[in-house]
């Protein structure tokens, strides 16, 4: 069974910047799409970034400039770069994968920007 376990989130002030990491340990399947999204409370989840196997990227217009996704196949894991935060950034962030045609979503880390 595949759990994917996310790290880096925190409280970070207007204009700082932090990195999340997203891992898929033990996985021996083939990920094709990752992607991070973002849930502010009582909405819905909401598309942050996307990155194919190949190194294609996607963002958000809200994020574009300032997020940069990136991944390491070989360690099976996702990266989301946030830099210049806003408090508007401020959400529970959730990372995506699909692994042998199945969705695997991660656990959640809380992003907190505020002074």
């Amino acid at each position: 069974q595949v759990h994917l376990v996310e790290s880096g989130g925190g409280l970070v002030r207007p204009g700082g910047s932090l990195r999340l990491s997203c891992a898929a340990p033990g996985s021996l399947g083939s990920i094709d799409n990752m992607a991070w999204y973002r849930q502010p409370p009582d909405q819905q989840r909401e598309f942050v970034a996307l990155i194919t196997r190949g190194g294609d990227t996607n963002y958000a217009d809200s994020v574009k400039g300032r997020f940069i996704i990136s991944r390491d196949n070989a360690k099976s894991t996702m990266y989301l770069q946030m830099n210049s935060l806003k408090p508007e950034d401020t959400d529970v962030y959730y990372c995506w994968m699909k692994i042998d045609g199945i969705d695997f979503w991660g656990q959640g880390t809380q992003v907190t920007v505020s002074s």
